[in-house]
């Protein structure tokens, strides 16, 4: 009885979107296209064969249910990581876990990655070996098209499953379910709710059942009767909107809206998506660690004032608090949504980290090694070391690359802001260079042109 009672304390105190997970397949709707007799989900868990899967869907179409739902019904270890929330370090601790369960039980552990797509190419690429050994099963979940967002190696070891935005009957039984459920939903409280309440309902959910099931359970806390009315709703879409959990998906949302906002240079945009983050209770230096970030991902040395205004952002609101401080926040806001944009940083640094993970160990050419002892210089080290200040043109043509990467490029820049300037800069060292080991260049740097502006 005493364990019964804390479970309802528990209950309460969780969203009613979560207690109202489904629990058996039956209660999965709107999804017939995988779950319906002899359709692909069915077929797996008929044949008792679990693989790995990307489920790619709308918001609150059932993913991580679906996911859960399957780890229960094969009996397997089962953990979810948020790729929003968690790094990869957390991700690769647990895969070293799975692989001793293996070891130990013979069994592999589900990981469930939501939001798999913003894990980069090389993060993604961690995941292979333990899903070719078998050690993970992985599932992902994933808004957006997998063809694009997840790389083909992993693709190729997963089923996709599509899920699709929930229709008007389906989420009708959805909220139906909650009203009626008496140890997990709504039903202890006796509520009914009338046709054009929950029309409203529908229509505001938009395919979401989260949305649907968050926005009732505040309706049914503002009903003054036993039915809920289309008042209660339009009350709680209101009072929704000054709701804020900054852990949930609308978070996310609003954080995606304004990066994207800022990445396609839509000035009032971004700033709306700010303020509406900000009015709602989000933590404003969450927002310029954000923007802190988005200067060096979508912006780079296209204008590399961005990032230290950022960052000068984050001091003023530091020093000032809110509200003075939100201003700074607004004006690093608008300038970064005006700014040229690049990722050829971005991608640069994806590159290398590619290419070390293909070749972690590539040797340190010599002639740019560290001679510490008289050994290390007996046996090379340092041997024909140039020092570029000794020289006019402040370069050599020491190679300073591993030999297998010679000539290897990594970062282009792009035509946009000062980024036009840094291919000038490079093409210009990269010339002198030329000249340098082609032997048609003298000491001095005029032959070599004009040098570099510094900045």
């Amino acid at each position: 009885m005493e364990a019964r009672k804390k479970d309802r304390v528990k209950e309460t105190h969780t969203p009613l979107a979560e207690r109202m997970r489904p629990r058996t397949f039956d209660r999965v709707y709107g999804q017939d296209h995988i779950l319906g007799q002899g359709k692909l989900l069915s077929e797996l868990i008929g044949s008792n064969r679990l693989v790995s899967i990307i489920f790619w869907g709308p918001p609150g179409s059932g993913k991580t249910t679906l996911g859960m739902m399957l780890a229960r019904h094969f009996d397997l270890p089962f953990e979810l990581f948020s790729a929003v929330l968690s790094g990869i370090k957390e991700v690769k601790e647990f895969m070293a876990r799975a692989e001793q369960q293996r070891k130990l039980f013979g069994k592999p552990m589900i990981l469930f990655i939501d939001e798999i797509h913003r894990f980069n190419k090389a993060q993604q690429a961690a995941f292979l070996p333990y899903v070719e050994k078998g050690d993970i099963i992985l599932f992902g979940s994933t808004t957006e098209n997998p063809s694009f967002e997840v790389i083909a190696p992993l693709l190729s070891r997963t089923r996709v499953l599509v899920l699709k935005e929930l229709d008007r009957d389906a989420l009708g039984r959805i909220i139906r379910d909650a009203l009626d459920d008496k140890d997990r939903g709504l039903g202890a409280a006796g509520l009914a709710i009338d046709a054009g309440a929950l029309d409203m309902l529908i229509d505001f959910a938009n395919g979401d059942a989260r949305r649907a099931l968050n926005t009732l359970e505040i309706a049914a806390g503002l009903a003054r009767t036993k039915t809920i009315t289309m008042e209660n709703v339009q009350e709680a879409l209101q009072k929704r909107t000054l709701l804020y959990d900054k852990s949930g998906e609308e978070h996310f949302n609003l954080i995606s809206a304004l990066h994207k906002s800022l990445r396609n240079s839509d000035v009032d945009a971004a700033l709306y998506w700010l303020v509406r983050m900000l009015a709602a209770g989000e933590d404003p230096l969450y927002v310029a660690r954000r923007m802190v970030r988005f200067a060096s991902e979508d912006i780079g040395l296209a204008d590399p004032q961005a990032l230290a205004l950022t960052l000068h952002a984050k001091e003023a609101y530091d020093f000032l608090g809110s509200p003075e401080g939100e201003l700074a926040l607004a004006e690093a806001c608008v300038y970064l949504a005006a700014a040229p944009k690049s990722n050829r940083i971005y991608t640069a640094y994806g590159a290398v980290q590619r290419e070390v993970e293909r070749s972690p160990h590539e040797p340190v050419p010599l002639q740019i090694r560290n001679a510490v002892t008289s050994l290390m210089k007996e046996i090379g080290y340092g041997k024909e070391y140039q020092y570029a200040h000794d020289s006019a043109s402040e370069t050599t043509d020491m190679e300073t690359m591993p030999e297998r990467l010679k000539n290897k490029r990594f970062y282009e820049p792009g035509p946009l802001g000062f980024e036009k300037e840094i291919r000038k800069r490079i093409e210009w060292w990269e010339g002198l260079k030329a000249r340098l080991r082609d032997g048609k260049a003298g000491e001095g740097a005029g032959e070599g042109g004009e040098k570099p502006k510094k900045s």
